[in-house]
């Protein structure tokens, strides 16, 4: 550990259990992710609290923000390089706003109790109305957050329902997906869901969303929102009876024993798309957005970001969908923001917008609320770009090409595995760890794609890859050295 590290846990004692014996290594990728990725403080004035939630990017380039306390503000100059924005208010009294689109020169705001319409009929850039598009859920404790999407191509929107009391459903539908039909018809999709975090598209345009760690979830995940599907939990079972579109509740699942066995049983669960390791990945993982930016920020066009509040850093995703079911990897990204994130957005310049607050829960960041920006340097960091499975093992795509002397080397690729208990206490720990043999190394002729040859693939566990040993043309190390890739199926059926 850096001694700057020890001084701050001998100062702090408290940070201990958010960074533990990894606080060193995150000090020091600290340090090298400003080469590559740079933090902007957003300035927001004095008098003002913004606790973003939501964001949407407006046609005349403006950002619209959401916030926990119920407003919504528009805001211009975000993107300038020493920003000096403005922000206008334009609406008020609504609740805890995790849910914001736009259409049609109207706001669309998904909160805790309802999906509301807000326009401003008479033009003074202040809101003059309030409909209710949906109110098809019950509401009536503080935890029963809603988080809403943006428009799908057929102009549906997407609600998922935190439980009561992040452990019970005493509310109509607490637990479930929603459907919101452009005509107002509010349809219940999918039961099981926890503690959700967001919700949205992935970089192949299927609907998902985020779930935090708790009973029968060990770890955070990102998830397919299936329709008709079960996302885990049963408690919500209860609404069924109201849900006139659907059969009826599955059959219970089995506490203690592993999805990847469960799902066998129960055939409307859905198994975690992409598990997010216990602190090595994220506490309470939140809103995420995929990058279409067109290469404005770097090498990660078409892949997820995410946000996490606890630990105030910024992640990657990616999935893909192998024998009809999805699964993918995590990455990290980069730390060192100011609070618990709750949200991201890319702005029309190709930057990342984040926005949070520590309201409730502790976060590592030091402010109560705040607007960052993350923007890419043009520097291009060597980085695992992707890992993708093959009915061999694993491959693996880095931003740049690896020293084919350490590239081509089996015992610079360490690999190993676990699982998590399938469960209704909360969280839970990695069991059933393996350490997988790595057989041979094939590297491609740009040196930029690994295939591994893995002696052993097991569907239901995560794999962790430590590329520690791996050096670029430049004999520099990567950036981050991990990644986690969800096994649930694999390629040819084995």
């Amino acid at each position: 550990m850096k001694p700057c590290a020890k001084i701050l846990l001998c100062l702090f004692p408290f940070l201990s259990p958010v960074w533990g014996e990894e606080v060193g290594e995150w000090w020091g990728t600290a340090e090298r992710e400003r080469a590559y990725y740079r933090i902007t403080e957003i300035p927001i004035p004095k008098d003002l609290v913004i606790e973003s939630g939501a964001f949407v990017t407006l046609p005349d380039g403006r950002i619209a923000i959401g916030t926990r306390r119920g407003d919504v503000f528009l805001s211009s100059g975000i993107d300038r390089r020493k920003p000096r924005p403005t922000f206008e208010l334009f609406a008020s009294g609504l609740d805890e706003i995790f849910g914001l689109a736009y259409k049609d020169d109207a706001f669309y705001v998904t909160h805790s109790c309802e999906l509301t319409r807000v326009t401003d009929r008479n033009g003074d850039g202040r809101a003059d109305k309030f409909e209710t598009i949906s109110d098809g859920w019950g509401y009536g404790n503080y935890h029963e957050y809603a988080f809403g999407s943006k428009f799908d191509p057929k102009g549906n929107l997407y609600v998922a329902l935190g439980l009561s009391n992040s452990y019970h459903s005493r509310a109509l539908f607490r637990g479930w997906a929603m459907k919101i039909t452009p005509d107002g018809k509010t349809i219940p999709i999918a039961s099981g869901l926890r503690s959700p975090g967001g919700i949205g598209p992935n970089e192949h345009g299927a609907l998902f969303y985020i779930e935090s760690q708790g009973p029968w979830n060990s770890s955070c995940s990102l998830k397919f929102l299936k329709e008709g599907g079960f996302m885990g939990h049963p408690v919500s079972f209860n609404w069924y009876e109201y849900a006139k579109n659907l059969k009826g509740p599955p059959k219970n699942p089995e506490s203690g024993g592993r999805i990847v066995t469960e799902k066998k049983k129960v055939k409307e669960l859905v198994p975690y798309a992409v598990i997010f390791p216990y602190i090595r990945m994220g506490r309470s993982i939140s809103g995420f957005v995929v990058n279409r930016t067109k290469g404005k920020f770097g090498p990660f066009e078409n892949q997820i970001f995410i946000g996490d509040y606890t630990q105030s850093i910024v992640m990657r995703a990616t999935t893909e969908k192998i024998n009809g079911v999805w699964q993918g990897a995590c990455y990290p990204f980069r730390e060192g923001f100011s609070t618990g994130i709750l949200n991201l957005q890319f702005t029309p310049e190709g930057n990342l917008l984040s926005g949070g607050t520590n309201r409730g829960w502790p976060v590592r960041g030091r402010k109560s609320f705040a607007l960052e920006r993350i923007d890419w340097t043009g520097k291009m960091p060597f980085e695992i770009k992707q890992v993708s499975i093959t009915p061999e093992g694993f491959s693996i795509a880095f931003t740049k090409p690896v020293n084919r002397s350490s590239g081509k080397d089996p015992k610079n690729y360490r690999l190993s595995t676990f699982t998590h208990i399938y469960h209704g206490g909360y969280g839970g720990p990695e069991v059933d760890q393996t350490a997988p043999v790595i057989k041979s190394v094939t590297l491609s002729k740009d040196g930029k794609l690994a295939n591994l040859k893995v002696s052993d693939v097991v569907a239901g566990h995560v794999y962790e890859f430590d590329l520690n040993a791996l050096r670029d043309l430049e004999e520099d190390s990567l950036l981050h050295r991990h990644a986690y890739y969800t096994v649930n199926e694999i390629p040819g059926g084995k």
